[in-house]
């Protein structure tokens, strides 16, 4: 079965510019992980060697190559969150799930996993819960945490503006930083990228605040208009092999500095989004 499923994955990316990184990513979509099975049926169906595979499943840290729990947590131990008791945050959170970082619970109910870094280092120590923030985290908010995500973030109380988060970003392709500190967007640098539609392109500025939607645009695109992105630096096409969980569009990938994806829908007027911490582990 996960030999058929993958095959039809790599069938349909196959004439794809950077397919791999598509093929990776709805695998990863399908299975929660990359199984070692899937990884081996991909080498084979595309000629690539499995060595190959593996560097490329490896580099990315979005990509996880064991299973993970329904729930995922993540603790930042970048220097500033580490300094402010990252670590002894991290360890509260091993006392009471009862795993290391990288493991998950018997139940898979939780994976618990470490960042290295994710560019907010004001408000440190930084705990990612299944995308939700929570910052100057202390030993007494660790139960709080596991209970609100155990019972869902959507059933969670607000706990401030999760628009503060700031993020940087770089093209999945060429790596090359998509940050534009010389324009910027409620008070951060805005993600600049170029988006095609209808024979017209141009700029456009996305907000680096994660959960804002705020935008500049050379052209203004019409609502609901499914636009292509691409970087502005090496000019590949920025498309996800993940559809909007919203509106079933494209899905727009970025890397996040300090490890894990971005992804934005790419149609206009659409709030799908979604941040993917997994790989990032330290």
């Amino acid at each position: 079965m996960v030999q058929q499923n993958v095959l039809r994955i790599v069938e349909k990316h196959r004439a794809e510019r950077g397919a791999l990184i598509s093929i990776l990513e709805e695998i990863q979509a399908e299975y929660g992980y990359l199984p070692e099975e899937a990884l081996k049926t991909v080498a084979q169906s595309t000629k690539r060697t499995l060595v190959d595979i593996y560097g490329v499943a490896t580099f990315y840290r979005a990509f996880s190559l064991k299973p993970r729990g329904k729930h995922l947590i993540c603790v930042c131990l970048g220097t500033a969150c580490h300094v402010r008791g990252g670590q002894i945050i991290a360890e509260e959170f091993r006392r009471h799930l009862g795993v290391a970082p990288g493991g998950t619970t018997p139940d898979n109910e939780f994976t618990l996993q470490t960042v290295n870094c994710l560019g907010a280092c004001a408000l440190g120590p930084i705990v990612v819960a299944d995308g939700r923030y929570y910052s100057n985290v202390s030993i007494s908010k660790v139960q709080e945490i596991i209970r609100d995500t155990r019972d869902g973030v959507d059933k969670a109380p607000a706990a401030g503006d999760r628009r503060i988060f700031p993020l940087g970003v770089s093209c999945p392709r060429c790596n090359h930083s998509l940050m534009d500190s010389e324009n910027l967007l409620e008070g951060y640098p805005s993600i600049r990228v170029t988006v095609a539609y209808d024979q017209q392109h141009g700029a456009i500025r996305l907000s680096s605040l994660y959960g804002s939607y705020a935008v500049q645009m050379d052209h203004e695109v019409p609502m609901d208009t499914v636009v292509d992105f691409f970087c502005p630096h090496c000019h590949a096409e920025l498309r996800s092999g993940l559809p909007c969980s919203l509106c079933g569009a494209p899905m727009v990938p970025m890397i996040v500095r300090g490890g894990g994806v971005l992804q934005i829908c790419a149609r206009r007027g659409c709030n799908g989004h979604m941040l993917d911490v997994s790989g990032a582990a330290s």
